[in-house]
């Protein structure tokens, strides 16, 4: 086959890493892949060895239409069998290229929410221009049929596959990291995400500051970008808060899994998500996770961790304190319960399989 798998950016996020991944990976089944990017190039991107091509979108009016003839032209040059784009602006950007190209396309939501009604309408009037629309959870694809934003029959789920090989608990590393960063024998949350509202920091912040009022050695280190606004916003409410002393700001970090080595145990406050890849990442390397129940959330993590309703600090709060009060050998399993799950549902090379057959069967137009 050959295929373009269709982003909006290469920028370091979760949806991007796993395009990534995934399209690494079908390369190496023996696949001719190259990846479409809309928006320019930009500082921070995820590293791969395929070809990529910028469109060079930018928020002007003249810039989607030559963006648009520029990506036509490169789908010429290629001559892909299929388009598989990711979220909103790609989608909708994959489904007006098929109008006059010959590819088929297949299109993947990766959160429950993206956006108000004239998105949703959006997918809805261009619905027919793609043969498939896949999901990274069953809650995501629940809520848009439930919307009518995507027909029922053309709509599949495939989860977001966690590379086990390489986010693999040591023991070594563990020791290395938290001496090279000055840990203490502190209890360290790890958090991971860009700081943004899907997130909810006021939420996890607000439990925080209720677990640092019982446990005074309890530290949360976050590991995401912000932009300027939001990160003066969540950094004033830490001060109001009186947190700074036991919160780490790591800002944009490639070095995830020795971060979650050096942590205790890993923490997701969000608001809304679709299928999160830190946190699955984060049950892979054996570390105990609590998290709101939003998106995928409860079907990635079973009963290998805790759940709490969204927008709670006070049970975001109290499902910490219980983590950190487990004795070191219900941890243990814990942990090892979580990676074997991740081993046995959500294995990045599975995944791949998955998608393999849902492009073949798109391809031979079967329904």
């Amino acid at each position: 086959m050959r295929i373009v798998y269709v982003l909006t950016s290469l920028g370091m996020g979760g949806a991007e890493r796993v395009v990534v991944a995934l399209a690494g990976r079908m390369a190496r089944r023996g696949h001719a892949v190259a990846l479409l990017v809309l928006r320019p190039r930009v500082a921070e991107e995820w590293p791969t060895e395929l070809p990529v091509f910028y469109m060079g979108m930018r928020k002007s009016p003249v810039s989607a239409p030559m963006g648009f003839v520029r990506g036509r032209r490169f789908l010429r040059e290629f001559g892909p069998d299929l388009l598989h784009s990711h979220s909103f602006h790609a989608n909708l950007m994959a489904r007006l290229l098929k109008v006059l190209a010959p590819p088929q396309v297949v299109c993947t939501v990766h959160n429950v929410y993206e956006g108000g009604w004239p998105r949703m309408l959006a997918y809805r009037l261009t619905d027919g221009l793609a043969q498939r629309t896949a999901f990274v959870s069953q809650a995501a694809a629940d809520r848009f049929t439930r919307l009518k934003a995507v027909s029922r029959e053309k709509c599949a789920v495939v989860t977001n596959g966690i590379d086990a090989a390489e986010f693999a608990p040591s023991a070594q590393r563990r020791e290395s990291v938290r001496a090279g960063m000055g840990a203490d024998a502190g209890y360290i949350w790890l958090t991971a995400g860009r700081i943004a509202p899907a997130k909810d920091y006021p939420n996890l912040l607000r439990a925080f500051a209720l677990v640092r009022a019982a446990r005074g050695d309890a530290r949360l280190w976050i590991a995401g970008e912000a932009s300027r606004r939001e990160s003066s916003k969540v950094r004033g409410l830490a001060a109001e808060l009186g947190l700074e002393g036991s919160l780490r700001w790591l800002g944009l970090r490639r070095d995830l899994p020795a971060l979650l080595d050096a942590a205790d145990g890993f923490v997701l406050a969000s608001a809304w998500e679709g299928m999160p890849l830190a946190l699955g990442e984060a049950m892979a390397m054996e570390k105990p996770v609590v998290a709101t129940d939003v998106g995928g959330v409860r079907e990635l993590v079973g009963d290998a961790g805790a759940i709490v309703p969204p927008e709670d600090p006070g049970a975001l709060a109290r499902a910490m304190l219980e983590q950190m009060r487990s004795a070191p050998e219900d941890n243990r399993a814990l942990g090892r319960a979580a990676r074997a799950r991740i081993q046995g549902n959500f294995s990045v090379d599975a995944k791949a399989g998955e998608w393999e057959a849902l492009c073949r069967t798109i391809l031979e137009g079967k329904p």
